[in-house]
């Protein structure tokens, strides 16, 4: 009971304070402190704050464990119980639910954080659009950037600083160059940004999350989840597309995904496999957000979905949130005044660096160049003022002592050096003294880390011998009196009469449970023999 009692929380355990940094689109980050049941709504509510957002249902907040597998967070939960890394926690904000129509979303400002997100959406290599696309929407982002094109601010090779595509080309470059001079002149940075989320919407990839898996031949697939439905992709070619109103069912059990629905009238169920099962159980969890999301007409509708058929066996999950229908009806009764749109580029910030560190550097030389030449630096007035020997006459004021000199009459004190041999003797012995206490010290740290932890796995060991135990008991309190009411009662219900009908359990009564039933009967026959014997 002492060791049950050492691993339950304690009142101080939960007010203690929890750091957790969300970085956000732009790579900037933000901070704040949670305590032990802090719910994840809080935390996007806090980062939605932080931008004035109200229109925050197409954002969530995502994490990473120590696995390397991502994880989004769920609002109604505890971040500690959902947290697997060491504190300090760090997370991003993130688009969970590309809108279907971006066009439909009121204020500039999530129009933005949308924007941003396609950004690194396309420098990561998870937007995959042809050639003629990809110079547009790189246009975009330069005219969003920069502005217009002016040939005095900007070289020949001004597209270079710009890292926008994981591969990209000087034939790309100079396409995209092109169409920023030509074609994008006198738009303003919300205009361009807007033209970028028409054009990057309509592609195939727009707000897919490729997750790694395979298909039932062994080959490569990439699963997404999109607006429209679910797709496949082999490569950069899309496979598959199975629209949410056909899809009847997302169900895992442990690596391997399945999806049954029906296509041309005929039931289909897609299998995959992934690489561990929390990757599966993630995927499994996205697809039944996205369903959700996409597919219902109102929150309500929701249901709590199970990932597998099997009674007692699964995972259960419900996707808490508004869908995208009651999103869009929300945003057009927004009234107010639109809120100032904070543009933090990037790329902006690197092209102007140089000409701010050159300033920087021309300030710093004019500074220094004005105290050197003052007077208050000349060799009169300077350092070697202090140098003056202590004992020269009121008429010698003029001479000074060299440093060498004076350190040579230092050295040949012999006063000054035994305080000095003194003043090393006891900084040594003191040194000495701080060693021994350290070294005590960390043998006491050590030898108490290590009680804790032993005490630490004893208690987990413990627990979980008690979970299994509780569990066993549960089992045979449930099918003890099932497995008597159907083997020893004369009750003739008709799901009871089917049940002694089976093969199975006419083969369990006759070879299993009569001879043990024999041999139970005779062993108490025994005892009580010799018991009325004695």
């Amino acid at each position: 009971m002492k060791m049950l009692r050492f691993r339950s929380p304690s009142i101080r355990s939960l007010d203690q304070e929890i750091l957790c940094t969300i970085r956000l689109l732009d790579d900037s980050e933000i901070s704040c402190s949670i305590q032990r049941d802090t719910k994840g709504q809080f935390l996007l509510d806090h980062v939605c704050n932080h931008y004035n957002l109200l229109e925050k249902d197409y954002f969530g907040i995502r994490y990473v464990d120590p696995e390397k597998q991502r994880h989004w967070l769920e609002p109604n939960k505890p971040v500690v119980r959902q947290m697997k890394s060491q504190q300090p926690y760090t997370m991003c904000f993130r688009v969970k639910f590309y809108p279907h129509e971006p066009m439909k979303i009121k204020e500039e400002l999530t129009r933005y954080l949308l924007y941003l997100q396609l950004k690194r959406d396309i420098y990561h290599g998870r937007l995959l659009c042809p050639f003629a696309e990809a110079a547009y929407l790189g246009a975009c982002i330069i005219q969003a950037e920069l502005g217009d094109y002016d040939p005095e601010e900007h070289p020949s090779d001004y597209i270079r600083d710009f890292k926008l595509f994981p591969k990209q080309s000087l034939k790309l470059e100079r396409k995209i160059m092109e169409i920023h001079k030509n074609e994008l002149r006198g738009q303003c940075a919300a205009l361009a940004e807007l033209n970028m989320l028409q054009r990057a919407h309509s592609l195939e990839t727009y707000g897919v999350d490729p997750h790694p898996c395979k298909d039932f031949t062994g080959s490569t697939a990439f699963l997404g989840f999109t607006a429209t439905g679910f797709v496949v992709f082999q490569g950069n070619k899309r496979i598959h597309l199975l629209k949410w109103a056909d899809v009847s069912k997302l169900k895992f059990e442990g690596k391997t995904f399945y999806v049954i629905g029906i296509q041309k009238e005929k039931k289909l169920v897609l299998t995959f496999h992934t690489s561990t099962p929390a990757a599966c159980k993630h995927l499994w969890k996205c697809g039944v957000e996205n369903q959700a999301f996409y597919k219902c007409a109102k929150s309500s509708q929701i249901k709590t979905v199970s990932s597998s058929n099997i009674f007692f066996k699964g995972s259960r999950f419900r996707y808490s949130g508004r869908v995208a229908k009651e999103v869009i009806e929300a945003s057009s009764k927004i009234l107010r005044e639109p809120p100032e749109v904070r543009r933090y580029g990037q790329v902006t910030d690197h092209l102007h660096s140089f000409t701010i560190i050159q300033s920087f550097k021309t300030a710093l030389q004019s500074v220094l160049l004005m105290i050197f030449q003052s007077p208050v630096w000349s060799e009169s007035n300077g350092f070697s003022q202090f140098l003056s020997h202590p004992g020269a006459k009121k008429g010698d004021k003029n001479k000074r002592h060299s440093p060498a000199r004076l350190l040579r009459e230092l050295h040949a004190d012999p006063d000054i050096q035994a305080q000095l041999e003194a003043e090393r003797e006891r900084d040594r012995a003191y040194e000495r003294t701080r060693q021994a206490a350290r070294s005590r010290m960390s043998g006491v740290l050590t030898s108490s880390l290590r009680l804790l932890s032993s005490n630490e796995r004893v208690n987990a060991c413990v627990l979980s011998m008690a979970r299994f135990i509780a569990v066993v008991m549960g089992v045979l309190l449930v099918t003890v009196p099932m497995l008597l009411l159907l083997l020893e009662s004369d009750i003739d219900v008709s799901f009871l009469h089917e049940i002694r009908q089976t093969p199975e359990f006419e083969q369990f009564h006759y070879e299993y449970y009569c001879p043990l039933r024999r041999w139970i009967l005779c062993k108490i026959s025994m005892a009580m023999e010799n018991i009325w014997s004695d």
